[in-house]
């Protein structure tokens, strides 16, 4: 079970909201969030509601100021949803596609990728099926830039779920990092 506290001032300050699960939209319960604090687990963070926009991950730790963690060009004032990873235990299994819909080369993986061009001379990631365990993908090789979580399931269009021009060159398991 994981737990995570979000609060509207920076060093843990003013209103705060503990949120144990996934939430669909936090904007009734704060106007911002300039810090936060993950006590377990680990949960990614999205700008928009309902799961949408740019996604962050967050592991156990203190964030003491949000608006220094803009490596990735997110607002962090404008946390909107947060959703829960939990735990995986066994194998881990993801098929990548070069195009939407299943097409153009593919390779399964079981391992992280730290760069799907220089292991599989393919220059785009398009759609991916996720068989077991949870992972995060990168829009640049070497597990840098903007990120995606993706949980078992299909996902046949990457640009279609909102990630328009963005090409994800790496990829990694959310193994351990919790």
């Amino acid at each position: 079970m994981g737990k995570i506290v979000f609060y509207e001032e920076r060093n843990f300050q003013g209103r705060s909201y503990e949120c144990m699960s996934d939430c669909a939209d936090m904007s009734s319960y704060l106007s911002r969030c300039q810090s936060c604090r993950v006590e377990s687990g680990c949960f990614m963070i999205y700008d928009r509601p309902n799961y949408m926009g740019n996604q962050y991950f967050m592991r156990r730790g203190e964030y003491h100021d949000m608006q220094r963690m803009m490596s990735m060009g997110m607002m962090f004032d404008s946390i909107r949803s947060c959703r829960m990873i939990p735990y995986h235990r066994g194998q881990f299994r993801m098929k990548i596609y070069e195009r939407e819909n299943y097409g153009g080369q593919s390779y399964e993986l079981m391992d992280d990728c730290d760069s799907i061009m220089d292991r599989y001379r393919m220059s785009d990631c398009q759609s991916c099926n996720v068989m077991d365990g949870h992972w995060l993908m990168y829009e640049q090789p070497h597990y840098r830039g903007r990120m995606m979580y993706l949980r078992p399931g299909e996902y046949r269009s990457f640009r279609d779920m909102g990630f328009s021009g963005m090409r994800f060159m790496s990829m990694r398991r959310i193994t351990d990092m919790c």
